[in-house]
């Protein structure tokens, strides 16, 4: 590798101690003020660094690739998801990409559990009950929910976060159910209790809450669309916390406005940061500003997994969370 300090361009504002450790170890142009980079911006970048470190709200496509200058070598990614890059022709090109998989799967699963929790128990409207006034004392048919103890979860994509949801769910006494490619272990299935569908159609059809938790790729772009969705029961929840491409957003706006489905919690959304509006200030709504990995824990071992990534590569070895080419 070569002599001084490797070139870095890190594309968001990180975590403090994750910053100063960048300036320490790498020559390390930081963003300051947190902004995200324009195109022109993410070029320049890829033409001049060694690593470039970006985040999910940076597209780096086959385009931007062919403006890479010869010397990067590497795109360190902040976060677990890279359906932002164009891995294939990065590989093409001899620039390997990493990511930081592992470190968020608690801190999403919690965000997903509490998600399950607040939109059947109208957590929100409560709360908007309260600011505007409405409580004028206890009503036994007053912000009546659902019970969750004994309902059906039907969780979709059964990897990390997907199991983790699974445990949680399991000690709020919810019944365990999973669409995946391929079922996982049967001592996993044993361990979470979970009954395997291979048919997600069926699946949906049973459900009183169903949980989002696969990546999005070309195979799960409105994976949820409008007749996937008119097949839930009108009294089902839906909950998203992995990528907002998985659902059709304005089928789901429509299902939720007409009844057909009773409430939805979305922590992500199909064209961040824009959001349906007909989803907000929806009462059978819980939106959340993609705060599932919001976490000063979880965003500094991220920090710590890309500089390790780095790092390795800078010593000449393989990076530890390489990302394979034409892998899911």
């Amino acid at each position: 590798m070569q002599s001084g300090k490797l070139k870095i361009v890190v594309t968001r504002k990180l975590p403090a101690p994750v910053e100063l450790r960048m300036k320490e170890l790498f020559d390390a142009r930081l963003n300051e003020d947190d902004h995200p980079f324009s195109a022109e911006e993410l070029a320049e970048a890829l033409a001049t660094a060694d690593v470039l470190v970006p985040t999910v709200t940076d597209q780096i496509d086959a385009r931007l690739l062919a403006r890479a200058g010869d010397q990067l070598k590497l795109i360190a990614q902040f976060g677990a998801g890279t359906d932002n890059i164009d891995v294939d022709s990065a590989a093409q090109r001899g620039i390997a990409v990493t990511n930081t998989p592992g470190v968020l799967t608690d801190d999403t699963a919690d965000i997903t559990m509490a998600l399950i929790l607040a939109v059947p128990r109208r957590l929100t409207e409560g709360r908007m009950a309260m600011e505007a006034g409405e409580f004028v004392g206890w009503s036994p048919t007053w912000m009546m929910g659902r019970r969750i103890a004994g309902k059906r979860l039907g969780i979709i994509g059964m990897g990390r976060i997907g199991q983790a949801v699974a445990r949680r769910a399991q000690a709020f006494g919810l019944q365990v159910h999973y669409h995946n490619r391929n079922p996982v272990s049967p001592r996993i299935e044993e361990a979470l209790g979970a009954t395997y569908w291979d048919s997600l159609d069926q699946m949906l059809g049973r459900m009183d809450i169903v949980s989002v938790n696969c990546p999005h790729t070309p195979a799960t772009f409105h994976l949820l669309n409008t007749r996937r969705l008119g097949l839930m029961k009108p009294e089902s929840y839906i909950i998203n916390t992995s990528r907002g491409e998985v659902i059709d957003e304005a089928a789901l706006a429509r299902a939720l406005e007409e009844g057909r489905i009773a409430g939805a919690g979305l922590d992500v959304f199909e064209r961040e940061p824009a959001v349906n509006q007909k989803l907000i200030g929806m009462p059978n709504t819980v939106l959340l500003p993609h705060m599932g990995s919001a976490t000063i824990e979880g965003r500094v071992e991220m920090g710590e997994k890309v500089i390790i990534n780095i790092k390795t590569y800078a010593d000449g070895h393989l990076p530890p969370d390489r990302v394979i080419p034409g892998g899911a």
